[in-house]
């Protein structure tokens, strides 16, 4: 319906105006990162390393840190608005208009994704100074990308929903997200763990996704692809409902 267009647009368009505004706190500081991350992963260890998965190294890890670079974006975008909003009681004004819930969750989450799409660009453009690749399936990187974007912003809206104080946003990236990702095949293939750690690794979700993303890149994957986005797929659906549920209910919302 036209109103509930007008609704998400008018949500969406100001979640990437907030981010936009400051452009210097969040796109510049991940790309910085992942600068660093190349120097010394790329430049100085991958030296010594040589190849991985009959690639160079650093064209090897570079799908897997713009994966990391649209993980992190996009969760924190959203999980760190919305909270905001609920700090601010500035939500009230969504909660009291004739929105449905899956409106407001999507106006967020548009807001994530597009703030981790283009730190995904951005990295992906400054990695071209350290290397060169050309993306072998492009279809499997915009679905991949887009996915993935639309997942972690779902999950900071999760996040947010069930934080109480600023402290509670930062907890699951830093004890949940950090380690699955440095886990996750960023910078290794898992073909050089031992048989049980290769087991235990498949149980990663972000490992599908960076192999699946590396796929469409370079055309070399440690995962099935197939099932990578079934993993995806089934994920995502599991957190919108999870997000929708807590919003029906009002978890963190009323007082």
């Amino acid at each position: 319906m036209l109103q509930y267009r007008i609704a998400f647009m008018a949500i969406a368009g100001k979640e990437i105006r907030r981010f936009l505004r400051i452009w210097q706190q969040t796109l510049i500081p991940p790309v910085m990162t992942m600068v660093l991350y190349f120097i010394i992963f790329g430049n100085l260890i991958g030296r010594r390393i040589g190849e991985m998965g009959g690639f160079d190294y650093m064209a090897f890890i570079v799908p897997g840190l713009i994966m990391m670079s649209v993980i992190t974006s996009a969760y924190g975008n959203v999980s760190s608005s919305f909270f905001g909003n609920k700090f601010q009681r500035s939500i009230e004004e969504i909660l009291v208009a004739p929105v449905p819930n899956y409106v407001m969750l999507a106006g967020f989450v548009a807001g994530g994704v597009v703030r981790g799409i283009m730190v995904g660009v951005l990295v992906t453009v400054v990695s071209l100074a350290f290397t060169s690749f050309t993306i072998s399936h492009v279809p499997v990187v915009v679905a991949v990308i887009l996915l993935t974007a639309i997942l972690f912003s779902v999950g900071g809206f999760i996040n947010a929903m069930y934080a109480t104080k600023f402290d509670d946003v930062a907890l699951v990236p830093t004890f949940v997200l950090t380690p699955l990702t440095y886990l996750g095949g960023v910078f290794y293939s898992i073909e050089l763990l031992p048989a049980f750690w290769q087991g235990v690794s498949q149980l990663n979700p972000i490992l599908h996704m960076v192999n699946a993303f590396r796929f469409g890149v370079l055309g070399v994957s440690d995962v099935n692809v197939v099932f990578a986005f079934v993993m995806i797929g089934v994920f995502l659906v599991v957190l919108v409902a999870w997000a929708l549920w807590l919003l029906d209910r009002g978890k963190g919302l009323r007082s």
